[in-house]
């Protein structure tokens, strides 16, 4: 492996001295700039490692060719092969923090649920879904804030829209984006038959105005009346808005604030948003195919998660990852779903640069 060890302690040094800056801590290039230097003193200190390892692997081989110290054979031996298995494993680790990370992942999230197939059902889970990602976001100190919802008369989702706000959520859940499947037996349901829904789940990095620029002539921005359950009005003023973005044909409307300009940047920063996922879906076409199964290409029949209630049994069909305890999951505990799907795209993304 040929690392330039002297241009990485150049870089780091050139990092140092931007951070020397106390105005450099409001810049948008922060975030980036200090997770480089954290990339970076870890794979000085994981090159430490290997060439230590290196050095104890010589000094057991040499006691190993050492015909005087037969007695020591044993031992040496023993130690030689949990060396070279600390080594292989201090090299992958090295080959890892190599690996180019995705520039997104350090952004916020925009997380959009929606029920698909199975009426009632399926909008009662698309509530236990934001219910799961939210208590996932309170464990690990994330802000979530609703920027839309549309509640129908049985409590279930149409429709929910919210922001997860933290480091590098985006690098954590966008494995989620795809069809969750939910196997179980309604509350309704009186003869005890197992009914089968889907949801979608959108996960969108939450862009700012540098990442996406909009023309203002290529949108159309309609106020209305807002509207509650059934239809009624709830506000006397046109506050909601609805910002369609001609060149895409996508549309984003949001009536959850009594102020017209909030719903406008909430509905805004929306349409920024999954204009930049369209942006990275086309930069993905490049990818191997394995690697675009477990991303995702935003296509709403790609069904990534089965919650089997009756087998308490969830399985993730792209990593044949299966695990049990559905209660604890729909808690948040989903971290271990998430670590798996994260070291499986590792694994292809360095297959990718061999």
């Amino acid at each position: 492996m040929d690392i330039d060890i002297d241009k990485i302690n150049q870089e780091i040094s050139e990092i140092e001295i931007k951070l020397k800056d106390s105005n450099f801590f409001r810049t948008k290039e922060y975030p980036l700039i200090a997770k480089k230097q954290v990339e970076l003193l870890k794979l000085l200190e994981l090159l430490k490692k290997a060439e230590n390892i290196k050095s104890q692997i010589k000094s057991s081989e040499k006691i190993l060719s050492d015909k005087e110290n037969i007695d020591l054979h044993d031992l040496a031996q023993q130690e030689l092969i949990s060396l070279n298995q600390e080594l292989e494993n201090t090299t992958q680790e090295i080959h890892n923090i190599m690996i180019p990370s995705d520039p997104n992942d350090i952004k916020n999230v925009i997380c959009e649920i929606r029920p698909a197939a199975g009426g009632n059902e399926s909008s009662i889970f698309t509530g236990e879904l934001f219910k799961m990602y939210s208590r996932w976001a309170e464990n690990h100190n994330y802000k979530v804030e609703i920027l839309s919802e549309n509640i129908n008369e049985i409590g279930g989702f149409k429709e929910i829209i919210f922001a997860i706000n933290g480091d590098s959520v985006y690098g954590r859940l966008k494995y989620e984006a795809g069809v969750h499947r939910v196997q179980r037996i309604p509350s309704t349901e009186s003869q005890g038959r197992i009914h089968t829904s889907t949801v979608t789940v959108a996960i969108l990095p939450e862009a700012e105005e540098k990442d996406v620029e909009i023309n203002p002539n290529d949108l159309r921005i309609d106020v209305y009346r807002s509207s509650g359950h059934g239809g009624q009005s709830v506000n006397t003023t046109d506050s909601a808005v609805r910002i369609t973005h001609i060149p895409s044909g996508i549309v984003v409307s949001n009536q959850d604030e009594k102020s017209q300009i909030k719903n406008k940047i909430k509905a805004l920063n929306i349409l920024r948003s999954r204009l930049l996922a369209i942006q990275i879906e086309e930069s993905q076409k490049k990818l191997s195919v394995e690697r675009i199964a477990l991303i995702g290409t935003g296509d709403r029949s790609e069904k990534i998660r089965t919650y089997n209630f009756p087998q308490d049994r969830i399985t993730d069909h792209r990593i044949n990852y299966t695990r049990s305890n559905i209660v604890q999951f729909l808690n948040g505990s989903i971290d271990d779903m998430l670590d798996k799907l994260h070291d499986a795209d590792i694994k292809l993304s360095a297959n990718e640069k061999k």
